[in-house]
């Protein structure tokens, strides 16, 4: 299979709120209040998590498909902590985004545990939003005027 690309596009609503196209689809970007936002939407990090756990959804039916076990479904808990000083313009070594991300998938099946952990390592190792999570991705981030 050829590579794919995918594109958003994106604008300011105001200084917190972003508003995103994709393929016919808009979404809302927004700090919560107490952020200093309007909380018209998920902030950025936790898009961050949402798009971690549509693709591990994803990937866990497919790999269990592939994997000829029957999966009901899943449950997927995902819990991220960072440090906001950066974000804040603070002084501080810590880096900007998450310092660790723990999830939590409950498959609903009755596979057994070595199946499952070998189920486990399949998605994580073929997940795109965890290999682009887990390893350094080429990023160039210019301006047009």
């Amino acid at each position: 299979m050829s590579e794919l690309t995918f594109r958003v596009k994106a604008h300011s609503e105001n200084p917190t709120k972003t508003v995103i196209k994709a393929r016919g689809f808009e979404l809302i970007v927004d700090e919560p209040e107490e952020l200093g936002g309007t909380n018209a939407g998920l902030n950025p990090v936790e898009y961050v998590l949402a798009a971690f756990s549509g693709c591990l959804n994803v990937m866990s039916h497919v790999v269990a498909k592939e994997m000829n076990f029957e999966l009901r479904g899943v449950k997927i808990n995902l819990a991220g902590v960072l440090d906001p000083a950066k974000f804040t313009g603070a002084e501080t070594t810590e880096r900007a985004g998450y310092k660790q991300i723990e999830v939590e998938i409950v498959p609903d099946t009755d596979a057994d545990t070595a199946t499952l952990e070998k189920w486990l390592q399949t998605i994580e190792d073929r997940c795109p939003v965890s290999d682009n999570l887990t390893n350094p991705t080429p990023l160039h981030i210019t301006f047009k005027k």
